[in-house]
């Protein structure tokens, strides 16, 4: 193991932290090495803005001997999502646009949706929809799209047969995908349920489109380079160091899976607001240390304390959770206790999720099991970067936050 720039400056004993404990980290992620389940990997944990502790072990790229470094790059998928919603945000802040606006005000192909009721997906019977779908439903994943790679529905097998399912086929742009899901019908009425989708990409044009700049141009002017996140972009900045993208097999080998990750090696067709990002540990920890400390950093606020407050209650229908407004989809996790913000999981019931952790946690996770989660009442933090497809192979996520808080050891914050 190397020694990473987001280094331990102060003792985690005086942060609460036991020093040994919080090895147990890298001593069970090293056996995921050892025995070839990951390839590498890079782990972050703060408190009160203090890193308490920071490593990586094995390779980023095993055919060719290299191994993980502190500034190795990550391809993060999903957690691109939280990124993008800061930045819808960010507009509704400044008053241009209102969560309850109809997305057809700036996307006039969704002026009609319509909404699938039954048959297959060669002769489905749709009905027009009986609510348009708003801002708050792409920000909450209940506005009824959904992914083509979900093998769950007939909408779903729709996606795949105009080219989405990992990705984009044609040559199209961001605003060519939103006018072709803006011709497939919705998995359900827009407010009804959640549905895990590309809810987030449409989010990322309406960006474009209120801002009137590139997603990108946006990003970078008023997150990524305020933040310092210097090494994040859709393409890879240096892709010499970026990390193999691997996946596991039906056997349970471990197969690289290089058409898969050749995408982020070079700037995109289409910006993906829902999973197109690059970034590093250091640069991601910049991201979640300005939402835990209440949307400012180091002396610039990207949101209001009160935005970032908002963004972690639980938006779902009725205020459930993602088990009884969620449609049934793979997790690495269960998704009982668990509900959405806008942009993020919160934790409503730590007991009915069955994991270590605090009601409201903020947390969300990529493709190829990357991970992070916010715990704002005990000021914590954790990054988990590594590169194997699909984040619900190995139960990643619930063993880090199992070894994280079992290495916190001063009096637990009272409960409210």
């Amino acid at each position: 193991m190397t020694s990473s720039p987001l280094a331990v400056e102060k003792d985690p004993a005086a942060l609460g932290f036991d020093p040994a404990r919080l090895a147990r980290i890298d001593d069970h992620f090293q056996r995921y090495v050892d025995d070839g389940r990951l390839s590498g990997w890079q782990a972050v944990v703060t408190r009160r803005g203090e890193v308490v502790h920071a490593s990586e072990a094995g390779l980023r790229d095993a055919e060719a001997g290299l191994p993980v470094e502190p500034d190795t790059r990550w391809r993060i998928y999903s957690m691109t999502k939280p990124i993008t919603s800061v930045a819808a945000l960010i507009l509704w802040e400044r008053g241009l646009l209102e969560l309850t606006d109809p997305i057809s005000r700036w996307l006039p192909a969704f002026a009609e949706p319509r909404v699938y009721v039954r048959g297959s997906a060669v002769a489905p019977l749709t009905m027009p929809s009986p609510e348009p779908i708003r801002v708050w439903h792409l920000l909450t994943h209940t506005a009824g799209l959904t992914y083509g790679f979900h093998h769950a529905h007939p909408v779903d097998e729709m996606y795949r047969a105009a080219g989405f399912e990992w990705g984009v086929s044609s040559d199209l742009d961001l605003a060519g995908c939103v006018d072709a899901w803006a011709k497939l019908p919705l998995v359900h009425t827009p407010g009804t349920e959640w549905n895990y989708s590309h809810a987030t990409d449409v989010l990322g044009r309406l960006v474009e489109v209120v801002s009137g700049q590139s997603l990108d141009a946006f990003f970078d002017e008023e997150i990524l380079g305020p933040l310092g996140m210097t090494a994040t972009a859709f393409a890879a900045d240096d892709p010499s160091r970026t990390a193999a993208l691997y996946a596991r097999a039906a056997d349970g080998s471990r197969v690289r899976a290089d058409a898969f990750g050749a995408s982020f090696l070079a700037p995109p067709t289409w910006l993906s607001g829902g999973g197109g990002l690059v970034s590093t540990a250091a640069d991601y920890h910049r991201f979640t240390q300005m939402l835990l400390r209440g949307g400012e950093l180091d002396g610039v606020r990207i949101l209001g304390s009160r935005t970032v407050a908002y963004m972690g209650r639980n938006h779902l229908p009725g205020g459930g959770d993602l088990t009884e407004v969620g449609r049934p989809l793979f997790a690495e996790m269960p998704f009982d206790g668990v509900g959405f913000g806008l942009g993020l999981s919160v934790v409503l019931d730590p007991t009915r999720y069955r994991t270590l952790c605090s009601a409201g946690e903020l947390a969300w996770g990529g493709a190829a099991s990357t991970a992070f989660w916010i715990d704002p009442s005990e000021e914590v933090t954790a990054l988990f970067f590594t590169q194997l497809m699909p984040s619900s192979a190995y139960p990643i996520r619930s063993s880090l936050r199992r070894l994280v808080y079992q290495a916190l050891v001063d009096e637990p914050p009272r409960a409210s």
